[in-house]
């Protein structure tokens, strides 16, 4: 099989940008919860979506604590990453504002991590590189977390890696620079970096502005559920621990230079999601809105997920399973997302679906079971 011998040793020393986010400290618990030696340490700005508190399982577990680090600061610093990056043998980064909505209404934040962020760790990574191949010593390895976005809406068939890029909004847009930014230094400073694209990923510690988290905890306060257009945008969904899983699969044995698509395999339009979730907190559909749709919304995403598999990867969690334990989660975490949702969260809320609540009506139709 292909991918069988690992580019890294099991306890390589590997800095996670982004660590205190949904997918980067999913990444960071399961890799530590192997406990096979490797050490981790986390870069991250702790912007609203990064929280410390995402990685309490792992400081309070010894064994795992004595392998990791926690550092604050941003990728676009090149003071904060450089002495990091010179004491790692890969970096992944996660770091990116990663809301489309956000995007729409503040997109420079978006390309500052997304373009400024990318470059500032390529040049770490190219310079250290280069030192430790003077020296006979492996290059550091780099990969980027991207998303399946970068192919723009999918009418029919399947994205694969080869297609040309489309991005439709400005986090999108970021995505896709960022990536051409890691082709750049692959090809012309030979830099060892792969790629992953994601489908939309959900599971625990999700921050509520997302459509679950978000519908889940407004259904749990009987608050209305505003639901974009007719509902029926589709997506392929992807449960947290597998795209964690998956990345760190690449990271060991992808080959550089390339990129590798990141399926969840359960394509699903928003509406049968929407009934989904109610279903498992008993909810009843009259709490779901139907609101203006976003700007530029793509209609549909779905990947080809082809070269992963051939690469030794598969899924582990249904969508049936992964939903429940999503659903159940947040239920048992009510202190997380309350949190989650204070601060400037009432000022974005009203921001963003104030005016389409206010022009709003029941939606009517419930899907079938």
């Amino acid at each position: 099989m292909a991918g069988d011998s690992s580019r890294l040793a099991p306890d390589a020393r590997i800095l996670v940008t982004g660590g205190a986010g949904f997918i980067g400290s999913a990444y960071v618990r399961d890799v530590l919860a192997r406990r096979d030696g490797a050490r981790i340490t986390v870069l991250d700005k702790l912007t609203y979506a990064g929280n410390r508190a995402n990685l309490a399982a792992v400081e309070a577990d010894p064994e795992q604590a004595a392998r990791f680090s926690f550092v604050i600061g941003d990728i676009a610093d090149p003071e904060a990453v450089g002495p990091l990056v010179a004491e790692s043998d890969a970096v992944v980064n996660f770091a990116a504002e990663s809301h489309v909505d956000r995007s729409i209404l503040e997109p420079e934040a978006f390309l500052r991590t997304g373009v400024i962020g990318v470059h500032v760790l390529l040049e770490a990574v190219r310079i250290e590189s280069a030192a430790r191949v003077a020296a006979g010593r492996p290059a550091v390895r780099y990969l980027q977390v991207s998303t399946d976005e970068v192919y723009g809406s999918v009418a029919d068939g399947h994205s694969v890696e080869s297609d040309r890029l489309d991005p439709r909004s400005p986090y999108s847009a970021a995505k896709a620079a960022g990536e051409l930014l890691v082709n750049s230094y692959v090809v012309t400073h030979g830099v060892d970096a792969v790629v992953t694209r994601g489908s939309n990923t959900y599971g625990p510690f999700h921050h509520p502005e997302k459509l679950i988290p978000l519908f889940v905890t407004n259904a749990i306060d009987d608050q209305p559920l505003p639901m974009y257009g007719d509902g029926l945008q589709q997506r392929d969904w992807l449960f947290v621990s597998d795209h964690a899983g998956a990345i760190d699969h690449v990271l060991r044995h992808g080959t550089s230079g390339e990129t590798y698509n990141v399926p969840g395999s359960a394509e699903m339009v928003n509406r049968d999601v929407i009934a989904g979730l109610l279903e498992r907190l008993g909810k009843p559909w009259t709490l779901v809105r139907t609101v203006p749709d976003r700007p530029g919304h793509d209609r549909r995403y779905a990947l080809d997920g082809s070269k992963l598999a051939a690469l030794g990867w598969r899924n582990r969690t249904s969508f049936d399973d992964g939903l429940a334990t999503t659903v159940d989660w947040f239920r048992a975490n009510e202190a997380w997302w309350r949190a989650a949702k204070s601060g400037d969260w009432d000022a974005y809320y009203e921001r963003q679906y104030g005016a389409r609540l206010a022009a709003s009506s029941a939606a009517s139709t419930r899907p079938e079971a």
